[in-house]
């Protein structure tokens, strides 16, 4: 019987005696998952941290010394480790050379006739200041400076001149728009009320310009595997290098990458903002989700959220839905601001991923993906939800793990070939055989379903005009999620009584 030896020779080896060389092309039981995490974020204008290159980060600590305290890429961090503890996270920080930065104003007025606390917020982030009798404007300005000098995740700085404090954002570009300024967020039944003989005047942030060039940022990512990616930027130029930089011809979805994933980004509008916005895109690779603009945190928050319990969720099971997902640290919109079922039906029709206040939190409703249409412009539903595509990829790495840890190195032969058994030869029933047990290994998992019609439809053969190459058509039938269960509620009164 012919044993296919890797090393030994099979010839003038004459010195005795025993010799043993290591095959473990039948022990790998990896599933061929890749879970890693990827934030795109911005650093402050100040900060002396290595930019533009790939980074493993491993702590709050390390990307504040890499982006600045308050920076917008310490606070993506911050939300991912809220929602995602544990994942393996990597970083392309960048910094914005042009532009200017987003400004606002915190105007006092009157003086202080009670004691209190001034409970002022910043992307969702409270700043207490507190306030004696008789204190001025002038005075109570700035100790709002003061305290927020301290705060090491403010994305802010300020400075005061008489009563009004102008806020200016650590960095420079459009996102510092976002970000939101508040006075006693939670009122008065939260026990948060302006002292007495006080009145606040805030003006928002704005005059933010200039945008990161995301297609240079991507390019130091290579062609390194990450399952999830948050990027810090939802305008159409940065989703429209996304979109290149992911897609199935030349992307990393490309049969020459295999390296897939998956992106995920979030956008504050009003409902016909974001429908407007859904319309325009058209891509199974990113997820957008649309807010409501009373949500306090900015967007790079949000999604840095959506992508950690995200990630938590398909490294568990590529194959269930993401729904409930809770966003922890995210506030919704006060109630009555928040967009009501039908509103989220829209949305999501138009491809923007929707989220609900519920339990305490506010969760994951359901991530759909920008894509809508087919080549042809026709409405298509095949890649709607992103779970879609992680389990997409989690089959793909499957299949690509077991061929190429069994088979590295066989010869291939037509079916009938007479060999011994343990000949380093692959017919194609041989690979026909490997499909079908890994079809069953994964339908074990639960990632698909129908293993005896996929069997039937399964097709492996010799290339008709290369004997090197073998081709697989791989027909899985997926195992779906349950989005909706519909219930007759068909009530009585009460039952009539049966006769005998």
């Amino acid at each position: 019987m012919p044993v296919s030896f890797s090393n030994i020779p099979s010839s003038d080896l004459l010195t005795p005696l025993f010799y043993a060389e290591m095959d473990n092309s039948q022990a790998n039981t990896s599933t061929g998952s890749e879970t890693r995490r990827l934030l795109l974020g911005q650093v402050n204008d100040d900060a002396t941290g290595d930019v533009g290159t790939l980074q493993l980060v491993t702590s709050l600590s390390q990307v504040q010394a890499i982006a600045g305290v308050g920076s917008m890429l310490a606070a993506q961090f911050q939300s991912l480790r809220r929602t995602d503890p544990a994942g393996e996270v990597w970083a392309v920080p960048v910094k914005l050379e042009t532009g200017s930065a987003a400004k606002g104003t915190v105007t006092i007025a009157g003086t202080a006739t009670a004691a209190g606390v001034l409970n002022l917020y910043i992307a969702g982030k409270r700043t207490q200041v507190t306030v004696a009798s008789g204190m001025t404007a002038s005075e109570i300005a700035a100790a709002i400076v003061t305290a927020l000098a301290a705060s090491s995740t403010i994305p802010v700085t300020a400075a005061a001149a008489d009563a009004v404090v102008t806020l200016t954002t650590r960095w420079k570009g459009e996102t510092g728009n976002d970000i939101t300024v508040a006075i006693n967020s939670k009122g008065t039944a939260g026990g948060e009320s302006t002292p007495a003989g006080l009145t606040v005047t805030i003006a928002a942030m704005s005059g933010g310009t200039g945008q990161v060039d995301v297609a240079d940022l991507l390019a130091a990512v290579g062609d390194e595997a990450f399952e999830f990616t948050n990027s810090g930027w939802s305008d159409e130029t940065a989703l429209d290098d996304l979109k290149e930089w992911m897609n199935d011809v030349s992307g990393r979805w490309a049969w020459s990458s295999g390296l897939f994933g998956h992106v995920y980004a979030a956008r504050r509008g009003e409902l016909g903002t974001h429908v407007a916005e859904g319309k325009l895109r058209n891509d199974q690779h990113v997820t957008v989700h649309g807010f409501e603009p009373g949500v306090a945190q900015p967007a790079w928050e949000v999604g840095a959220a959506w992508m950690g319990i995200t990630a938590v969720f398909i490294s568990a099971d590529p194959a269930r839905p993401t729904q409930t997902g809770a966003l922890v640290g995210i506030d919704p919109a006060p109630a009555g601001s928040r967009f009501i079922l039908t509103e989220r039906n829209s949305l999501l029709k138009y491809g923007v991923a929707t989220a609900v206040y519920s339990g305490g939190y506010y969760r994951i409703e359901r991530a759909v993906t920008t894509y809508q249409r087919n080549a042809l412009g026709q409405a298509d539903d095949s890649y709607r939800d992103s779970e879609t595509m992680h389990q997409s990829a989690a089959i793909i790495r499957y299949l690509r793990t077991a061929v190429t840890s069994k088979y590295p190195r066989h010869k291939l032969a037509d079916d009938g070939t007479s060999f011994g058994p343990g000949n380093a030869i692959l017919t194609p029933s041989m690979a026909r055989a490997e499909m079908i047990s890994a079809y069953y290994a994964m339908e074990e998992l639960g990632w698909v379903e129908n293993a005896a019609m996929f069997a039937k439809y399964l097709v492996v053969e010799r290339d008709a005009n290369d004997p090197n190459r073998l081709n697989v058509l791989f027909p899985p039938d997926y195992v779906n999620q349950l989005r909706v269960f519909a219930l007759l509620n068909q009530f009585r009164l009460q039952y009539a009584t049966e006769v005998s």
